[in-house]
């Protein structure tokens, strides 16, 4: 098929495109070129707020759009940046797609949609987002569904939502918590007891690959988890066992972590420099964010890799970095 990834310089675009231009022809479509060098892939600069840049950019004769670009970090200012990338730029590709009559497209969201310390949502709970990034990942799965209802003939829509995705050479929570470890400098914040839901960076990709292969038909939503749900204890002990060495039990209580991580805030509106720490993160450090699905059970998808072997990959990845 002719796939058009749309975020594909990105983390998850890299593997992803790396398991599909194998059997695919693809087109990546990214505001920066990508770090990896696939001869196989036409490689196409294009903001996804520029609705004519998009226009040139996505090849008239695709099959399928693969939706990853989004603006996710914790920290973005300003806030309505979340919107006019996650929101307006659906609505740019969506535009896009009615003029070139592309029919199909597979759109990455998040769990973030369900908010913090839920009791272990799936496809059929309600949302509740606690954040700008989950709120407007929300908003364009509803420009989506609006798409989609409007005319379903000869239509497909599938929305994967992975928990918070972890790998070599990411820099999100899991990964600085990681490093954090290995450097020796992690301090725990709470009781370490709230539990989180993961998931390997290629199983994400392998199974948006899988449901481009199976061509699913009409609109399908899927939670992506890698199981088992580990505690932040947990977490840091099977860390530990990897690197071969014992952290010093301090642990500072929520309540000074969370003022810290304020403070931290306003000195960085101040002073415009951002830190590693800041509210947000330690709330989610020790929120209990943890995940089921409904629906994925039925895809008979298998994982690449088991988490304990992600994690261990990971682990490896931030120990040979730093040599």
């Amino acid at each position: 098929m002719n796939v058009c990834v749309i975020g594909g310089s990105g983390f998850i675009g890299s593997h992803l495109i790396n398991s599909i231009a194998t059997h695919h022809n693809v087109t990546n479509v990214d505001k920066q070129l990508p770090e990896y060098n696939n001869v196989n892939v036409a490689n196409v600069i294009a903001d996804i707020r520029d609705y004519d840049a998009l226009k040139l950019a996505i090849p008239d004769n695709s099959d399928y759009i693969i939706l990853l670009a989004a603006e996710h970090r914790d920290d973005v200012s300003p806030i309505s940046l979340y919107y006019d990338v996650n929101v307006e730029g659906t609505h740019n590709v969506l535009r896009v797609m009615a003029e070139k009559n592309i029919e199909h497209i597979i759109f990455t969201s998040s769990v973030s949609v369900y908010g913090l310390n839920k009791k272990d949502p799936d496809e059929l709970s309600g949302t509740d987002p606690f954040n700008h990034y989950g709120k407007s990942k929300l908003e364009a799965e509803k420009v989506l569904r609006r798409w989609f209802d409007n005319d379903r003939n000869g239509k497909s829509l599938i929305i994967v939502r992975p928990t918070v995705t972890f790998g070599p050479g990411n820099k999100g929570n899991v990964y600085n918590l990681l490093k954090q470890i290995a450097s020796g400098n992690f301090i725990m914040v709470g009781k370490g007891r709230n539990k989180k839901s993961m998931a390997y960076v290629e199983n994400v990709a392998g199974f948006i690959s899988y449901c481009l292969d199976k061509k699913f038909k009409g609109y399908h939503l899927f939670n992506y988890i890698d199981k088992p749900d580990l505690s932040t204890k947990e977490l840091v002990h099977i860390a530990e066992e990897a690197l071969g060495k014992k952290l010093p039990p301090i642990r500072i209580p929520y309540f000074i972590g969370y003022t810290g991580g304020l403070t931290l805030d306003l000195i960085s509106r101040i002073t415009k420099k951002k830190f590693p720490i800041s509210a947000v993160r330690v709330k989610k450090f020790c929120a209990t964010t943890q995940f089921s699905s409904a629906t994925i059970q039925a895809t008979n998808y298998t994982p690449k890799k088991q988490l304990s072997e992600g994690l261990s990959i990971t682990i490896k990845s931030i120990v040979n970095g730093s040599k």
